[in-house]
């Protein structure tokens, strides 16, 4: 079996602190900052991976957005519906396919379906797979127009 990578690593625990906030009923990005705090302190709590912390903050900052997109492409289900989870994996790998340029939507897919295989139910990675394959149809409109509103040199 293949190991996981540093990414996957990182979005794994992008997930559970997701999911952890949400059960909390507290900010994921309130969470990050404890949990960098505390491994100052304590090693065994396990850093925060930069790019987990850089997803959580991004999703934080467009969840509304993010959560509207998700619930146009849910067929027969409402977002609070679905298994925490799921809802999680959702999520960031919709955030990921708007933001995450430098990463191939092909592998954003794949990796949150493989994620929904490691921590979800055995319908899961299906039903991520076909929610995900209709948000991957809209990534490269969306990146193009977040290209096209970045400031430029020289305005």
């Amino acid at each position: 079996m293949k190991q996981p990578g540093t990414r996957h690593k990182a979005r794994r625990r992008a997930v559970d602190l997701l999911f952890e906030a949400e059960a909390k009923n507290v900010s994921a990005h309130q969470l990050v900052a404890e949990r960098r705090e505390y491994v100052r302190d304590d090693e065994s709590v396990g850093t925060i991976h930069d790019y987990t912390a850089m997803v959580i903050e991004g999703l934080a900052a467009d969840l509304p957005q993010v959560d509207a997109v998700v619930s146009s492409h849910l067929r027969g289900w409402t977002l609070e519906r679905l298994p925490a989870v799921d809802r999680a994996i959702l999520r960031l790998a919709t955030w990921e396919l708007f933001h995450s340029v430098d990463v191939d939507p092909i592998v954003i897919v794949d990796e949150a379906v493989e994620l929904a295989k490691e921590l979800s139910t055995d319908d899961s990675p299906a039903f991520v797979n076909g929610v995900l394959a209709r948000i991957a149809d809209l990534a490269p409109q969306v990146r193009a127009a977040a290209a096209a509103d970045e400031p430029r040199h020289g305005d």
